[in-house]
């Protein structure tokens, strides 16, 4: 695959508290925040955001990090300037204060601009309120994020903050305590479904990670946990990204199947349409 010029994507941005950054759009109806893994927004993430836009909805993605449409795959671009890409894009999150990489219990800064950013899309596109999908390192801002009512359809693909160097930070997910109480008290209302999806093997999401999403929301926590041959052996990493770079996008194949549960979660919540309709 080849960088993607961004044909078909509108661009602004967005200020809140003092920061602005870049944002995507492309779609029309109710908006899905697509949080883009590293190293930013891909081909395949925009692939993505394609298939959202397609069910109605407006996927808008903001520029976190990274250069939006730039494929990490060295074939593209060779070892070398891949590597220096994935590495300039990890030390921005690095060095960032906005992003929370170890600690436990605590949402990261910059989950409070995605709300803003939430909220004025909810404004702008209408409907019943606003979906939101993080991957990897921003899985877990899609929960933080629920706490804001105006979030009612939370996708974390392969959650990974933070990250598992510790049996204790790899039985938790990046959420301030109050965050996670409110998200908490809406599923216990059935306000919310939050959809989680992981590779078994994914060291970077482990099982207990899952095991406490259960515990703390419920039923209202479906779990898509996938065996490593279920992912697209063309990748270049092991098994990680579900939606992405090791999505299988073939009828039938369980990649294909779980991006079809996010997708219907965003027809239901957002569209009221009944789960299933769309096939």
């Amino acid at each position: 695959m080849a960088d993607h010029d961004l044909t078909g994507f509108t661009r602004s941005t967005f200020t809140h508290d003092g920061a602005t950054r870049r944002v995507l759009r492309r779609g029309t109806g109710p908006a899905v925040i697509v949080l883009a893994e590293i190293p930013g927004i891909t081909p395949k993430v925009l692939e993505f955001a394609e298939r959202v836009a397609a069910t109605g909805c407006t996927a808008v993605l903001p520029v976190l990090f990274g250069t939006p449409g730039r494929d990490p795959d060295p074939a593209a671009h060779g070892w070398a300037r891949t590597g220096l890409t994935t590495a300039s894009a990890l030390w921005r999150v690095c060095v960032s204060r906005e992003f929370t990489l170890l600690a436990t219990g605590r949402s990261s800064r910059v989950v409070s601009w995605l709300r803003a950013l939430a909220a004025a899309e909810h404004e702008r596109c209408g409907g019943p309120g606003v979906g939101a999908v993080g991957m990897c390192l921003t899985g877990g801002f899609a929960l933080a994020m629920a706490s804001d009512e105006r979030l009612v359809a939370p996708v974390l693909s392969q959650p990974s903050l933070p990250l598992a160097v510790t049996p204790g930070r790899a039985g938790r997910i990046d959420i301030d305590p109050r965050d996670l109480a409110i998200v908490r008290g809406r599923c216990e209302r059935r306000e919310l479904q939050v959809l989680g999806l992981r590779f078994r093997s994914d060291r970077l999401v482990p099982e207990d990670r899952f095991a406490f999403l259960r515990r703390e929301l419920g039923d209202a926590f479906v779990a898509v946990e996938l065996e490593d041959d279920a992912a697209n052996p063309d990748a270049v990493l092991a098994p990680h990204s579900v939606l992405t770079e090791h999505l299988i996008d073939e009828p039938g194949q369980p990649t294909r199947q779980a991006l079809d549960m996010v997708l219907d979660l965003f027809r239901t919540r957002l569209l009221g349409e009944r789960p299933g309709a769309a096939g």
